[in-house]
């Protein structure tokens, strides 16, 4: 069978599908694998470590896609993939299908069988294909550093023979997994961090990293975790408490990183412009959110804007940003979750419809959006 990776297409993606390490392992399982030529140029892995590792480098996405059985994409296809590839084709990618949900159906309509990566369920044997945890750990630890960047104070205390250097203070707003790694990032540096989220849950989480934990205590924020672990949407009553809280607490920081998302929702507003003007210039803003309408009122997609002296970063796909690595994980994702679907004896694909993992992923089969979240008018 034939696996195809081709070149991504979406503006400003410099990750990639696989690596060499997962091509070898591809191999093994009995695919031919081909590459697009360049298409882990972002990533730093040249056409020639594919080479070496196996893989046949092929030029233009119809060549790479001609044929494939199984197509492996960071991102959604444009319309020119999908249309170079053949009926019958297994498609495994980022495909945002809470957000998309007509993209469903034009899978269906090429007769595609389309796995989004984004929905695998979280339980213990999917970990190791869990892209949103892999990928948003890298944009975490990126987001703190971007921030230091932009900011023009120093992270740690410093005592020199001049004087002492306070060291920076950290709010980390949404403790998932971006949040965690931003909390221990920010530790490292030596900053003093504060987190907050609507989950009781993490304050465990929070403090073991050596940060303080600072949230609305009401009955409605003990239920305010998904079964699969995600945050859900709060009372108006619940955003106001928070609200003030946050006024209260926010114009003493010097860096804030916002990591807030829901699940096929607009990310949650929970900095407001008169909380920006509470801060002091020189402070810095890392909205993480900003692609799915910003934690922040005043951050802007794709652009670092200072508003009222205070730098607002609205860095859109972060983990892209440290794309070598962010590949490296993502490539295993997606190994680890078609290792399970190939048939030892045969080497054929095998796919469980039963399997909770494939029911959870599964958008389109034979001619049909089979996923219930991703039909037209669900997401």
């Amino acid at each position: 069978m034939k696996l195809a990776i081709p070149r991504e297409s979406a503006e400003g993606e410099e990750r990639v599908a696989a690596s060499p390490e997962t091509v070898k392992k591809l191999i093994t399982l009995g695919f031919e694998v081909v590459v697009e030529s360049g298409a882990g140029a972002g990533a730093s892995l040249a056409d020639d470590l594919y080479i070496a590792a196996g893989a046949t480098i092929a030029t233009g996405a119809a060549d790479v896609l001609a044929d494939a059985d199984i197509v492996f994409k960071v991102q959604r296809p444009d319309d020119g993939q999908l249309g170079h590839m053949k009926r019958g084709a297994v498609l495994v990618a980022m495909l945002d299908p809470l957000n998309r949900s007509g993209d469903a159906e034009a899978y269906a309509a090429a007769g595609i069988t389309a796995f989004a990566m984004e929905l695998v369920p979280r339980i213990s044997r999917a970990q190791g294909m869990d892209v949103l945890s892999s990928q948003s750990n890298l944009a975490g630890y990126k987001a703190v550093l971007d921030a230091a960047y932009e900011y023009r104070r120093m992270m740690p205390m410093m005592m020199t023979a001049a004087g002492s250097v306070a060291p920076a203070r950290v709010f980390v707003m949404g403790v998932g997994v971006a949040g965690l790694q931003a909390i221990a990032t920010a530790r490292r540096l030596g900053a003093v961090v504060l987190a907050t989220d609507v989950r009781p849950a993490t304050k465990e989480q929070v403090e073991s990293l050596g940060a303080k934990f600072l949230m609305v205590e009401s009955e409605e924020a003990r239920e305010a975790e998904t079964a699969g672990g995600y945050a859900k949407e709060m009372s108006d009553d619940y955003k106001r408490q928070q609200a003030a809280l946050i006024a209260e607490t926010i114009a003493k920081q010097d860096m804030v990183i916002t990591t807030a998302l829901i699940p096929g929702r607009p990310a949650p507003e929970l900095v407001s412009e008169e909380m920006v003007k509470s801060m002091r210039p020189g402070s810095v803003i890392n909205d993480l959110a900003v692609e799915a309408g910003g934690n922040c009122a005043l951050s802007e997609p794709g652009r670092v804007v200072v508003c009222f002296g205070v730098t607002i970063i609205g860095h859109g796909n972060v983990a892209s940003r440290v794309a070598g690595d962010a590949s490296l994980l993502y490539a295993r994702n997606l190994l680890n979750f078609l290792t399970p679907l190939v048939d030892q004896q045969t080497g054929a694909l095998d796919i469980d419809w039963d399997d909770e993992i494939i029911k959870g992923t599964g958008l389109t089969r034979d001619g049909a959006v089979v996923h219930p979240q991703s039909r037209e008018g669900e997401a």
